[in-house]
């Protein structure tokens, strides 16, 4: 095993691993994670602790074993799963239906709060319920029957629905502003929708010209709005300026088969991680070409400075991401491979502070509490 990483092997193919949220006043690292189910025969949502207090004293678990806190059935396969706030976690299922959970902290237990039936179906069926990204009190999902649909948490009904959004399946959506979202679909594209226009029309498209490749997944740069990445069925790492034209800024061959998951570092987004149906989990870091540490180029995680953005001292610096600083970035990108040995599909990964959690079709949860960001 690599050093720092703890395998746990839960008797179930996982969808999903999502850390809890860490209040960003306190500097503590996250503890408590929840995975989602896939193709078992009864699929589950549990929440499990990294923290020292899991720890029963038994000989044979380590420091940093995830313990299982609690776990919950769910009704047909965990297509995606994203943490509202610290109680509540919104699942997207199979069936069609999103699904709010609440973990009690006191009776450590689950249950359901609030349940939206059949939200994504076709005329006669149910449709999957294929992404979902949440800005609380507001949910957005996406699913196999091309529309996208915002909730309101506490509200029974549905805020607003896109009906043909889209004529093939959107996979994956992420918020570009509060009233902007981006989704990604099976032909390749990428839409713009801002839900202050009343249409069921995108702003805007972006696509990788010709090769209709479908998307898998996509996130947004935390500190840079107009900059996303998308991973798709090539394997294929895309990183786009959606203020530039409609063409990717920059194309890598990051793996050999399907790329489920891409995500920047929400705290150091010079650092990204994607995952892959190749058993793969990569973590890709931009580093500049000065011996200038980044964070003297431009203050905290406010990306690096590129060659030609450099004011004079005391001048105005224009600040670049990294991501996009043209063709001498190619010789700056390091990739590692976090995980030990070659699995089976790895479908999903989760970031935050110095800790990483995935999840595999191995029936296997990988933590490392001390990713080098």
């Amino acid at each position: 095993m690599m050093e720092g990483i703890n395998a746990k092997y839960v008797s179930q193919k996982i969808s999903k691993t999502r850390w809890r949220p860490v209040s960003s006043s306190s500097l503590q690292q996250p503890d408590i994670f929840a995975t989602g189910s896939w193709d078992n025969e009864n699929n589950k949502i549990s929440i499990w602790s990294i923290g020292e207090n899991g720890i029963s004293g038994l000989d044979d678990e380590f420091e940093g074993d995830p313990q299982l806190v609690c776990e919950h059935k769910h009704n047909g396969d965990v297509l995606d799963l994203q943490f509202l706030d610290q109680d509540r976690i919104v699942t997207a299922s199979s069936t069609g239906a999103v699904i709010i959970f609440r973990h009690h902290h006191n009776s450590q237990t689950l249950s359901v709060s609030q349940l939206w039936e059949r939200a994504h179906h076709y005329p006669c069926d149910n449709a999957p319920c294929t992404g979902i990204v949440c800005n609380s009190p507001e949910i957005v999902t996406v699913g196999e029957d091309g529309r996208i649909i915002l909730f309101r948490a506490d509200q029974e009904g549905v805020l607003r629905t896109i009906e043909n959004a889209d004529s093939s399946t959107i996979h994956d959506v992420t918020f570009l502003r509060t009233t902007e979202i981006l989704t990604v679909n099976s032909i390749g594209q990428l839409k713009i929708w801002d839900f202050r226009q009343q249409g069921n029309e995108p702003s805007q498209i972006l696509s990788l010209t010709g090769d209709r490749v479908p998307l898998h997944c996509v996130d947004r740069h935390p500190n840079q709005q107009h900059i996303v990445a998308t991973g798709g069925q090539d394997g294929m790492l895309c990183i786009w300026d959606v203020r530039q034209g409609n063409m990717p800024f920059s194309l890598m061959e990051a793996h050999s088969a399907e790329m489920w998951e891409v995500h920047f570092h929400p705290s150091n987004p010079d650092h990204l991680f994607s995952c892959s149906e190749d058993g793969s989990l990569l973590h890709w870091e931009t580093s500049s070409n000065s011996d200038t540490p980044s964070f003297l180029q431009g203050g905290r995680n406010t990306s690096i400075v590129s060659r030609s953005a450099i004011a004079p001292a005391g001048g105005n610096q224009s600040l670049i991401s990294s991501w996009l600083t043209g063709d001498s970035s190619k010789g700056r990108l390091e990739t590692t491979h976090m995980l030990p040995s070659q699995t089976l599909s790895v479908n999903s990964l989760d970031v935050l502070g110095q800790c990483l959690v995935c999840g595999t079709d191995g029936e296997a949860i990988y933590v490392n509490k001390r990713v080098p960001i």
